[in-house]
């Protein structure tokens, strides 16, 4: 259930957005504890000039790698957010290359009453989920 967005500059090829996919899918699986079959997932990619991501002075440098997620789910626990993060890091540095400054991850939560899947019902408040 939970949605996410992937942004990223221009240029990414079809192979290398499978597996970013791939493996942000395993990630939050395991980190999440979400069934199988929950995958919602939408990339967008970007023009240099309409993405602009910077550091918050962090000291930062970004690349033509960067990824900037979007997770949008119901409560996660702190411990389950950090793991998350840092599972995430580590299998995009070592399988696809993506230092760990190139990844940006923002975290909304929303609540089961915000959710339909189809047919326009609340399907967590109903019971079919």
């Amino acid at each position: 259930m939970p949605l996410l967005r992937f942004d990223l500059y221009k240029g990414w090829e079809k192979p290398k957005i499978k597996q970013l996919l791939d493996i942000t899918y395993e990630v939050m699986l395991d980190a999440f504890g979400a069934p199988v079959g929950d995958r919602y997932q939408i990339v967008t990619q970007h023009e240099p000039e309409e993405f602009i991501m910077e550091d918050t002075g962090l000291g930062f440098t970004r690349t033509e790698k960067f990824v900037l997620l979007s997770v949008r789910t119901r409560p996660r626990t702190q411990s389950q957010k950090q793991q998350f993060y840092a599972t995430l890091a580590v299998r995009l540095k070592e399988e696809l290359g993506i230092q760990g400054n190139d990844l940006m991850i923002n975290l909304m939560t929303n609540s089961d009453e915000d959710w339909s899947f189809g047919n326009g019902e609340a399907q967590f408040l109903t019971g079919d989920l």
